[in-house]
């Protein structure tokens, strides 16, 4: 039976408590991780989100009446315990950060009982993540995710503190706006008022920060929550949460600076770890010429080599059709892998085919300098050993080559780089290698659509110098665009705004924008435009991307306190649900179900 807590004040979280605490009276209150009764003995762990305190119940110290009532005690029983502090009678228990003290009980009341749990609430829980899921709220008392989501809490209070002290208002943006189809797949939100018209969940607040920096608040930021309704990965989800700041009279540089500066408080505050300030550049040209990746890993090397030049005239038709076709020929070295087995490597194979790849070829240099290669017999000696040279072949080094159009060769080699690196354990989840990635593309070409795409969207600004291809060579215009890079992942990006109106015209020309198109989607901003705009840039991070990095786990849902699934559904609350159908009558919906064909 349920006891009430009235007349009773927690002074004190569980792991609060300290040998400071020893000879005070305290009150505790939260679950009961376990009970151990030795017979006149009962052992009790009672967890709150600070940790544990070790509760004893012993035969003279505390009443028989109270020792029968703790011997009853169950895993996630809630419970309230008055007691005095003391040190242990016992070993002490170095795990844990109260392992030097223990309660002694004078009183405890059963707050709430529990049925048994459909799995053990523990650290690195190895229950299904399906079930884990369903039963999120239980999930949520596992320690390791609990600090987790108390560390994204310290992250965008930090986050807030920092950019308020940098002079940025906290402006709201709206979650019900129009639809743009440039981009990621909206969600669309009906109208009952408007039937047959519908809203868009934001995929970022992009056209509106813009507005507030024509509407003079010079600098801004959100923690946005935003929405795209596309196919997810480990790393994605239908919604995530942005930290998004816009700035006016800047440039490039200012925001890096500004950017560089909340990392650092960020890692230093939460983490204790030092960046190095300023963060190294790279211009996306060279990331992808030397890791194949406009989010290159640098924790580790085995960069790619262009071997192009190297092998063009010899007779392996592989190498010799893709250079005919304008292609590359480029490889990487993986130190000390000459001896993987065959089977391995022709997994390296499909797996370079999952990404594009018609094949790799590859040589294998064995502890006596001997080569084992799948293509030697194309080429001649003196080619084999410049080939090596080139790619600064070792004894007992495997050599691989991709040869392809850039973009294929890039994929494959930037994949496959990071998939040995994981099997050579070359990633350390404790080392944060930053990187700012810079002068990306401004377009790039849409086999589908049959046109330039913006890379990052209509709106970022080309570097003025490139200009001049603008018309005749848009694929060789860069952008004022950055990403700042954490250990292979892109955690946030931004760039320059275009503010010149026949810089954007010219951008909405080269997109295949009539002006009443560019008018019907963005008109209110080009509009805004008319009436004084600022130079302005901004950038936005992943929130919990970056958390995911900072508490050093694989998935983001795992720093999400209610996160979906790979389908987009919710497990515990079943979300999406049908609705019924009054609700759609009132929005002037009904529902076309495709008839599944009869075999």
């Amino acid at each position: 039976m349920a006891e009430s807590m009235q007349g009773l004040k927690r002074t004190h979280r569980c792991a609060e408590l300290s040998a400071a605490n020893v000879g005070e009276t305290v009150t505790i209150m939260g679950w009961v991780q376990k009970n151990r009764n030795k017979g006149g003995l009962v052992f009790v762990d009672v967890r709150d989100r600070s940790g544990i305190i070790q509760v004893v119940f012993e035969e003279g110290k505390s009443d028989a009446e109270l020792i029968e009532k703790a011997a009853k005690l169950r895993a996630e029983f809630v419970v309230a315990i008055v007691g005095r502090v003391e040190k242990r009678s016992g070993a002490g228990n170095e795990k844990l950060a109260t392992g030097e003290i223990e309660v002694i009980p004078e009183q405890m009341r059963i707050l709430s009982e529990s049925e048994t749990p459909p799995f053990p609430i523990e650290e690195n829980s190895k229950t299904k993540e399906e079930v884990r899921l369903k039963y999120r709220y239980l999930d949520l008392r596992r320690p390791d995710l609990q600090r987790n989501l108390m560390m994204r809490s310290r992250v965008a209070t930090l986050t807030r503190q920092f950019l308020s002290e940098e002079g940025f208002c906290e402006i709201e943006t709206p979650v019900l706006i129009g639809s743009t189809p440039e981009g990621a797949r909206d969600y669309l939100v009906p109208s009952r008022i408007h039937q047959g018209n519908f809203y868009a969940l934001p995929q970022s607040p992009q056209l509106f920060k813009q507005l507030l920096m024509c509407a003079g608040y010079d600098r801004y930021f959100q923690i946005a929550k935003c929405f795209r309704d596309e196919d997810l990965r480990a790393d994605r989800q239908p919604e995530f949460t942005q930290i998004d700041m816009e700035l006016s009279f800047v440039d490039v540089d200012d925001v890096i600076e500004i950017n560089e500066r909340l990392l650092a408080k960020l890692f230093k505050e939460v983490l204790d770890i030092e960046v190095t300030l300023p963060i190294p550049r790279m211009t996306w040209q060279e990331a992808m010429d030397r890791f194949g990746s406009d989010k290159p890993d640098i924790r580790f090397g085995m960069e790619l080599h262009d071997v192009t030049e190297v092998v063009k005239d010899c007779e392996f038709a592989v190498f010799k059709g893709a250079i005919e076709n304008g292609g590359s020929v480029r490889g990487i070295n993986a130190k000390g892998q000459g001896g993987m087995p065959r089977k391995k490597i022709d997994k390296l194979v499909s797996f370079a085919k999952d990404y594009g790849a018609k094949g790799l070829a590859y040589i294998a240099v064995q502890e006596d300098g001997t080569a084992k290669s799948s293509f030697s017999k194309f080429m001649k000696d003196e080619e084999m050993s410049a080939l090596m040279t080139a790619m600064g072949a070792d004894k007992g080094d495997l050599l691989l080559f991709a040869a392809d159009n850039n973009t294929v060769v890039w994929d494959v080699l930037g994949a496959l780089r990071l998939e040995l690196a994981r099997q050579m354990e070359l990633l350390d989840k404790s080392e944060y290698k930053f990187l700012w990635v810079t002068e990306f593309p401004l377009l790039e070409w849409n086999e589908e659509q049959n046109r330039y795409t913006a890379k990052h969207h209509p709106f970022t600004m080309p570097m003025e110098e490139d200009l001049v291809y603008i018309d005749n060579e848009p694929g060789r215009v860069r952008a004022k665009a950055y990403d700042i890079v954490l250990n292979g992942n892109e955690i946030g990006g931004g760039s320059v705004r275009i503010f010149n109106p026949e810089i954007q015209s010219k951008m909405f020309e080269v997109l295949g924008f009539t002006q009443e198109q560019a008018n019907e989607q963005f008109g209110f901003l080009l509009t805004a435009f008319k009436y004084g705009v600022p130079p302005h840039a901004g950038l936005a991070y992943g929130l919990d991307r970056l958390v995911m990095l900072m508490a050093k786990e694989d998935s983001i849902r795992d720093v999400i306190a209610f996160p979906k699934v790979k389908d987009a559904s919710d497990l515990m609350t079943e979300a999406p649900t049908a609705v019924d159908k009054k609700q759609l009558e009132e929005l002037g919906l009904s529902i076309v179900r495709e008839k599944v064909k009869q075999e």
